[in-house]
């Protein structure tokens, strides 16, 4: 069983590598901002502190305890690991993916929500919330998420940037990623709406008329 654990906790890690280089290749970071992580049982992978994700190797990727104890690894964790373990403790997910990406960032900097101009906003749950404002790393910050995110795959986070969840017992990493891009390609297209003229908000019944064609297949 220890060797089975070992083996899915080395998978996450070179899963972490590959999206942590292809966040880079999008821009959704740059340098040493973002993290990204991944829960196995009681115990999470998670991007190291000080290191740009497009250089990782899986050995830099320290293991968590979801008290937040480093249990293998030599590099300190992201400082912003109180936030994922909060999320991974709260909710269903079984990975987080947070990104300072640009149309993200001027979003949480300027709204409360980011409304759901596009049907597309459905596959997060609806509007998106804007966490308020709190340092990084801190556990108000982690409260806050926590509050913006619920009944949400994602949420945004005043003056700093998004964080999106994946669940499911497989596949977390990558529905969270997917997310993440969905997410800033929402928040581009109300940014350069709001250049062409007030953005058209999709009410409740249009929504819903979505969900049920959806359903139709």
């Amino acid at each position: 069983m220890g060797e089975q654990v070992g083996e899915q906790v080395d998978a996450l890690r070179r899963e972490l590598c590959e999206y942590g280089r292809r966040a880079a290749a999008l821009g959704l970071v740059i340098g040493t901002s973002g993290n990204l992580s991944a829960r196995d049982g009681d115990l999470v992978v998670v991007t190291p502190s000080g290191v740009a994700l497009d250089r990782l190797r899986p050995e830099d990727c320290p293991v968590v305890g979801l008290d937040g104890r480093v249990v293998r690894g030599e590099r300190k964790p992201s400082s912003e690991t109180p936030m994922h373990l909060a999320l991974y403790r709260e909710t269903g997910a079984r990975a987080v993916v947070h990104t300072h990406s640009v149309f993200a960032t001027v979003v949480a900097s300027t709204m409360t929500e980011l409304p759901p101009i596009h049907y597309n906003a459905l596959l997060l749950g609806g509007a998106v919330r804007v966490a308020p404002y709190a340092t990084y790393g801190t556990p108000e910050l982690a409260r806050n998420v926590i509050a913006a995110i619920e009944g949400r795959q994602a949420a945004l986070m005043a003056n700093h940037g998004a964080v999106t969840i994946g669940g499911g017992d497989e596949g977390g990493l990558e529905q969270a990623f997917e997310a993440t891009r969905l997410l800033e390609w929402l928040c581009e297209v109300y940014v350069r709406a709001l250049g062409v003229g007030r953005p058209t908000v999709l009410t409740e019944d249009q929504l819903t008329a979505v969900i049920e064609r959806a359903l139709q297949g």
